[in-house]
């Protein structure tokens, strides 16, 4: 494990939503010691345990705030988490974080992301 991060969900832009990748986002305080980048990660969640695709950063493609987050894609998830509290476990660094030119461009790589990490967690 690389690094463990609780806290508690907060409502982002729903644009994960709008390209299938639902995200449960966790604002971080800018003294998080791990790189911006995706990772292959387990999510806790009331007493559960999910594999997930999460991404450490500022969401440059979607925003300029500056503001870095923890946004968490549950593999096999359907459901609600605003208010509760997750931990991430991040496992395994995949790739640097990015803009992309648009969302169809970050879709394209996100999908590229789950089978990567879909295909550690098979493994």
């Amino acid at each position: 494990m690389i690094h463990k991060i609780s806290g508690t969900v907060i409502q982002g832009n729903r644009i994960g939503r709008t390209l299938r990748f639902p995200t449960a986002n966790i604002a971080l305080d800018d003294d998080i010691p791990v790189r911006d980048g995706v990772y292959a990660a387990e999510v806790r969640t009331e007493g559960k345990i999910w594999p997930a695709m999460v991404n450490i950063g500022t969401r440059p493609t979607v925003t300029d705030n500056g503001k870095r987050f923890a946004e968490a894609h549950l593999f096999g998830f359907d459901g609600d988490l605003y208010g509760r509290t997750i931990t991430i476990f991040l496992l395994q660094y995949i790739r640097g974080e990015r803009r992309f030119t648009g969302l169809d461009a970050l879709n394209e790589q996100l999908q590229l992301d789950k089978q990567n990490i879909l295909n550690l967690f098979n493994k």
